[in-house]
């Protein structure tokens, strides 16, 4: 496995540390309020996005061969979680079996050399994937931002077992405001926004210090001033970050999840290791692809390597607690850290626990507009009826009803539009007024692939041309003609004696 992975010695892992480490801290600061958002999007426990980030940075870090990508919990992957932990009664543990599951297909994919899979996904359909889980993940962040925690996350689905639906949940919500908790939310939001959109265009310090962190260090003095009566406002337990605090580093270790492995034989368990494992390495791969374009030495990673790298981290986070990981674009930059997550994980998990839920949900609220832009939407429907179909489908069945069946939606529409292209594309028609005995030439070229799709078309063509005619059939271009097709022309031919109709066949070769 080593040799296969083709680690990098010791020497050339610190050969840019100067660079590294600033970018490594960077990187810590994003990522520890999106582990524990994504952990809290997920409903699973917040020590397990923690984990995720640790096993990311380290294990994944040191598989990959990715120059600039950094692996993690993905908000992508937040809404499978969700559903998958409900579908299994609530059983984490069973959900961990699923990882470590899915980890192994990984694994398996990048030694069958599988890396290529992403491109056979439409970008529409992908597109509407990312939009629809970014939609997905405000709504469902929408009442931990108005401080209403009793089942906030709900499920991914639209209509759920209560009878509710994701809209009414959240008209719910407004019911049981918490004003400390929409205060602290609603600032926070204002912070991202600003930062995002003003202060790092100003200066360089705030594309050093994130917003996100921002977010967080105020949260927890909100916090503190509630608790100290600064502030006329409180939280509860619920409200509140809440991860285990270690006394030693024995006692963190002691505090891993570990897989339920009696739940293999549940089929619903391998059905979430399958979803896991195609939409985690899909994202991976996307992210492959939109980090290498970032570097500016223009490194080409190897993309079956990473799947490899992934199916590592996997195996490794499901066995000891922690969610699926993956490579993810939000915060690409350098693998350190995972080690400083490890350390705030260790010695600074009290301070984790001053973190309002509130914070998180603003962040969250962000990641997800990220990924649902309406610019995007704009930008999709100027692509043409081609790209926004399944890409509007596709958001719409995701949002309506579950993530695998909305993927599912948006390539079918996809498929349609491949077929449509295909009954369009089959042969082109050139006429000429006449030959030397006087008749209408129509001389038919057929395309290089030439499917029974092609049939409806092919047959309305043969209909089209008039009597006393000639008509040439071009098959120069084609390097494969259906059996069907085959079938069409030789009956034409026949035919085509009662209307007078000569035929005349270049290059056909029944």
């Amino acid at each position: 496995m080593i040799h296969q992975l083709k680690i990098q010695p010791k020497m050339s892992l610190f050969k840019h540390i100067k660079n590294d480490l600033p970018a490594s801290i960077v990187v810590f600061f994003v990522a520890v309020p999106l582990c524990l958002g994504i952990a809290l999007a997920s409903g699973a426990p917040l020590f397990a996005g923690i984990i995720a980030g640790i096993v990311g940075g380290i294990v994944c870090g040191i598989a990959s061969g990715s120059s600039l990508g950094v692996s993690g919990p993905a908000a992508g992957l937040a809404v499978i979680v969700l559903s998958s932990i409900a579908t299994l009664g609530g059983s984490y543990q069973a959900f961990l079996t699923a990882v470590v599951i899915a980890g192994v297909i990984q694994l398996a994919l990048g030694f069958a050399k599988a890396g290529f899979i992403a491109y056979f996904f439409p970008s529409s359909v992908i597109k509407g994937m990312l939009t629809g889980i970014g939609l997905l993940i405000i709504l469902k962040q929408i009442p931990h931002a108005l401080g209403w925690d009793k089942d906030a996350i709900g499920d991914d689905a639209f209509l759920q077992a209560d009878g509710q639906n994701t809209f009414s949940s959240i008209m719910r919500a407004y019911e049981f405001i918490t004003p400390g908790a929409l205060l602290i939310a609603g600032v926070s939001l204002a912070i991202l926004i600003l930062w995002d959109t003003v202060l790092t265009k100003k200066h360089k310090i705030f594309q050093l210090i994130q917003g996100p962190i921002v977010v967080v260090v105020l949260g927890i003095f909100f916090n503190l001033a509630y608790t100290n009566g600064i502030l006329p406002f409180s939280l509860n337990a619920q409200q509140i970050v809440s991860v285990p605090v270690p006394n030693s580093i024995g006692d963190f270790f002691g505090q891993f999840t570990f897989p339920d492995f009696s739940a293999i034989s549940n089929f619903e368990v391998w059905k979430i290791a399958i979803v896991l494992a195609i939409v985690a390495s899909l994202e991976t791969l996307l992210s492959v692809e939109a980090t290498d374009k970032l570097d500016p030495d223009k490194r080409v990673t190897p993309t079956n390597r990473e799947l490899k790298a992934q199916g590592l981290g996997n195996i490794v986070s499901g066995l000891i607690g922690g969610l699926p990981v993956t490579q993810v674009i939000v915060r690409s930059s350098a693998n350190m850290h995972g080690f400083f997550l490890l350390f705030s994980a260790i010695f600074i998990a009290g301070l984790l626990n001053l973190i309002p839920l509130a914070s998180l949900a603003a962040i969250l609220l962000m990641v997800g507009y990220k990924l649902a832009k309406p610019s995007l939407f704009k930008q999709m429907y100027k692509m043409g009826w081609e790209q926004f179909i399944p890409f509007t489908a596709t958001v719409v069945a995701i949002i309506a009803t579950d993530l695998l069946k909305g993927i599912t939606v948006g390539i079918l529409f996809g498929i349609f539009y491949t077929l449509r292209h295909s009954y369009r594309n089959s042969h082109y028609v050139k006429d000429n007024v006449s030959d030397q005995n006087g008749k209408t030439v129509h001389h038919l070229v057929l395309a290089e692939e030439v499917s029974f799709f092609n049939k409806a078309s092919l047959l309305n063509t043969f209909e089209s041309f008039p009597n006393n005619s000639k008509v040439i059939i071009d098959c120069t271009n084609s390097k494969s003609i259906a059996y069907d097709v085959i079938e069409i022309i030789k009956d034409f031919e026949l035919n085509a004696k009662t209307k007078s109709i000569e035929v005349e066949k270049i290059n056909f070769k029944p």
